[in-house]
């Protein structure tokens, strides 16, 4: 009797192991419905003798950076979109690169102007981003954009914190009255999600490297967004049972001599707290560059002022 009460704990605690194990949010999976919906935008579009442009802009030869930006074009393509891309060498003059870019928003045949940052330190990146027209500004970087979704107004939302909030609604499409915490306060990411989940009715709080009692903070978070840059910073003890947690870090650290890409989250233990989590690689990273060939398509529509069948950004 004794043996088979200890067979049964054992069976028990196993099973709730399991159970408290977080689903993963594939980012490669919704990715793939996102650029399906993309694909058949471009086909309506099509239909009407339009056809969507995306430029790319890369200043350098960073190989991370290079990589990126032609994925970005071979994704473009896959859905249809036309891509093209400009390079630079790395001592190029902040004239020639106003110069290209304003020429990018002449040309009608261009609906979406991407310059891939950081870019060197002679040139001006606000300058640079400020420059690009405010509708082809698929980055969602420009200070009108960034003033627009500020007061919650119609404008090109970053590809980064849209592709979050996809997520969270794929998983959660009841986001109202929940606490969300974002670690990191980016204009990239930090700043701009926060405003997506005030619009969605979160109570939010930034958290960042001045702030007392980052993990106290956190732990009382139904939805956690790790934007920070410290590989493996939030553990499972920062984590409140059930919370949702999304990873935006991408780091390369050194395991067992080899390298490896994690996130700010340390997965394999928040897996264990967290009632969903997205994975480092193959989570926000897809949604990502899915969310910047929509934010195209949706900028091409606005600008030729036709009202797409599907509510893209609706999608989950």
């Amino acid at each position: 009797m004794f043996g088979k009460q200890l067979i049964d704990s054992d069976y028990i605690k196993c099973l709730n192991n399991l159970i408290m194990s977080a689903k993963i949010i594939d980012g490669k999976l919704l990715a793939t419905k996102v650029k399906d919906q993309v694909s058949s935008a471009v086909t309506e579009l099509s239909h009407k003798n339009i056809f969507p442009g995306l430029a790319t802009i890369i200043v350098g030869d960073d190989p991370a950076s290079s990589i990126y930006v032609k994925n970005k074009g071979k994704s473009a393509k896959e859905v249809g979109i036309k891509s093209f891309q400009y390079a630079f060498p790395e001592n190029v003059l902040e004239k020639d690169l106003l110069k290209l870019i304003n020429e990018l928003n002449l040309n009608n045949v261009v609906d979406g102007i991407l310059v891939q940052l950081p870019l060197p330190s002679h040139i001006n990146s606000d300058l640079v981003i400020d420059s690009i027209d405010p509708s082809k500004d698929v980055d969602g970087f420009n200070v009108l954009n960034a003033g627009r979704i500020f007061i919650g107004r119609d404008g090109v939302i970053p590809c980064t914190p849209l592709g979050c909030l996809l997520m969270l609604r794929s998983v959660n499409k009841e986001l109202r009255g929940k606490n969300a915490v974002i670690i990191g306060r980016s204009n990239i990411v930090g700043k701009p999600m926060a405003q997506l989940l005030l619009n969605e009715d979160c109570t939010v709080t930034i958290v960042h490297s001045k702030t007392n009692n980052i993990q106290e903070i956190v732990k009382e978070a139904d939805i956690v967004i790790a934007a920070v840059g410290i590989a493996n910073l939030v553990k499972s003890n920062w984590i409140k049972k059930d919370a949702i947690a999304i990873d935006v870090g991408i780091n390369r650290i050194k395991l067992e001599g080899k390298n490896k890409l994690v996130g700010d989250i340390d997965f394999n233990e928040v897996k264990e707290i967290a009632s969903f989590i997205s994975p480092v690689p193959g989570g926000v990273g897809p949604m990502t560059i899915a969310c910047l060939l929509m934010n195209t398509v949706l900028q091409c529509s606005k600008r030729n002022n036709i009202v797409l069948t599907d509510n893209l950004i609706n999608l989950f």
